[in-house]
């Protein structure tokens, strides 16, 4: 990561990181930008200039501004964090429950209770004037409890669930945690799953394992909108100073990097991501570029860690005659130049000399006249042939590439030595795309293509066996997972389950 560390090792929190804030089970990802940043956290707002330099992983405490008075009812409180001490740590640990209020009646069942809107004689402004109050949530939920007429009638079970409830609403601390793939993933798949293309964490995990991601070998992605988690997740995967290199092909003009800013990966590391549009670079391979005498420049350290390709002896004596071309032509244009400058001289001297003849009246001509058209004929033909320099200067200037451009050359050295791994993610059908992108895998070496429909995968399994495909121990798998409650007397599958998230094809190369 990016972030300084401190004395113990434990890396510290820096303008421009991304951070995760956690407010008990709710976790959100926000961009620290700058000293005066403020965060949205449900309707709470967060002044988040007190963590720059705090070590991650920190607790802090919710307080609310003096300064802004009063707050009603539906309008977002402004917070500042304050770090908590090693004394109220504990504390937070302890949740509130029926034994921490001193709850000790309770009732059989809650038949007898009805919902009027009259069983709580707090109104909303004494529960803000609380919240300004005690700045505390066990003291706000033990009045809360207090003033119900129906809380000492319900059950034990429902009285806890009621205390839950409180104590979500009413927390007050807040951790910052680092990012990183499993809790980008789950925020992800909670905010919109079909922008990661329903992409679970135990999906992912498939993913990385069958597509044999190591910190060696070069990797081949093809992805249509995943908000960059999967590019981030084979990057994480491979590590910061490895050999390793990931060409990231995409169907857009740019890509989705969402995650990859998300997890703060060193600029060492991030420049091993080859992010490059499909179509360019396959017209590139295929078409080749107009300067390839260049191609061997961009492999630096700056550019990619690659194998510098020799040239072959046709392609020197074609230089060496570009340039022999090149200066021969540069020659006769000057040569040209002279000759009409030398004719435009003659015919002025023949001039003067029939204007000499017909004057008879005049004796002789100054010598300073003659004097000053050879001057100037010099300085004519300096001009012309300086002129004639600067318009054959730009022939022989490189053109400067743009950055997409340089990806593209990075990603055809790659592509030409060839991959050890091909994963592809498509919202189309992947039936072309694996049939173009197979010829630059090594043998020998996994094939994984993830799609949301089973359809079109158990078509591309039919073509892959009849075609003659080069690929052998074909699987089509769909993971399917299922959370628990785990509680006393209370154990079972949760009420709202996680629907399918995919299917994969999985498979290896031969020759």
């Amino acid at each position: 990561m990016t972030t300084n560390d401190t004395n113990d090792g434990q890396p510290k929190i820096q303008l421009g990181d991304y951070i995760i804030l956690q407010r008990q089970k709710y976790t959100k990802l926000v961009k620290f930008s700058s000293i005066t940043a403020i965060a949205a956290l449900g309707k709470e707002q967060l002044e988040l200039g007190n963590i720059l330099d705090k070590p991650y992983f920190s607790t802090f405490k919710m307080c609310p501004k003096e300064d802004l008075g009063k707050s009603h009812r539906g309008r977002q409180r402004l917070h500042t964090l304050e770090i908590c001490t090693d004394v109220e740590l504990p504390n937070i640990r302890e949740a509130v429950s029926r034994e921490a209020l001193g709850i000790s009646s309770s009732g059989i069942d809650n038949r007898n209770i009805i919902d009027d809107g009259d069983s709580q004689s707090l109104k909303s402004d004494d529960i803000e004037q609380l919240r300004d109050e005690y700045n505390k949530s066990t003291k706000i939920i033990e009045k809360i409890v207090e003033n119900s007429k129906t809380f000492h009638t319900k059950t034990e079970y429902s009285q806890e669930k009621y205390l839950k409830k409180k104590e979500k609403k009413y927390f007050e601390f807040v951790q910052i945690k680092q990012p990183n793939i499993r809790l980008i993933a789950e925020i992800y798949y909670r905010q919109d799953a079909e922008k990661i293309m329903s992409i679970r964490m135990d999906t992912l995990s498939q993913i990385i394992s069958y597509s044999g991601v190591s910190a060696y070998g070069n990797y081949l992605m093809y992805e249509s909108g995943t908000n960059g988690l999967l590019p981030a997740a084979f990057l994480n995967a491979i590590g910061s100073n490895t050999e390793a290199c990931l060409v990231h092909m995409h169907p857009g003009n740019v890509p989705q990097q969402q995650a990859l800013l998300a997890l703060n990966f060193p600029e060492e590391q991030g420049r091993r991501c080859i992010s490059v549009n499909i179509y360019s670079v396959l017209r590139d391979y295929y078409q080749g570029e107009d300067s390839k005498e260049d191609e061997n420049a961009d492999c630096n350290e700056h550019l990619e860690p690659c194998i510098k390709r020799p040239k072959l002896q046709s392609e020197i004596e074609k230089e060496e005659n570009q340039k022999e071309e090149n200066a021969g032509q540069q020659t006769n244009s000057i040569n040209n130049v002279v000759e009409e400058i030398s004719a435009t001289q003659n015919q002025k001297e023949e001039n003067a000399g029939q204007k000499t003849n017909s004057l008879n009246n005049v004796e002789e001509i100054p010598a300073t006249r003659t004097k000053n058209d050879s001057d100037e004929c010099k300085q004519i033909q300096e001009t012309a042939i300086v002129n004639n320099d600067c318009l054959m200067k730009p022939l022989n200037k490189g053109h400067v590439h743009q950055k997409w451009q340089l990806e593209n050359r990075r990603a055809c050295l790659l592509m030409r030595e060839k991959f050890d791994s091909l994963f592809i993610a498509a919202k189309e059908h992947p039936t072309n795309l694996v049939r173009e992108l197979l010829q630059f895998i090594k043998p020998s070496r996994p094939i994984v293509i993830f799609s949301l429909c089973r359809e079109v995968l158990t078509e591309l399994y039919v073509d892959l066996k009849t075609n003659n495909s080069k690929v052998i121990n074909l699987h089509l798998t769909s993971n399917w997972m299922r959370m628990y409650q785990i509680l006393p007397n209370r154990t079972h599958p949760e009420v709202n389950m996680q629907t399918n998230s995919g299917f994969l094809l999985t498979g290896f190369t031969v020759e």
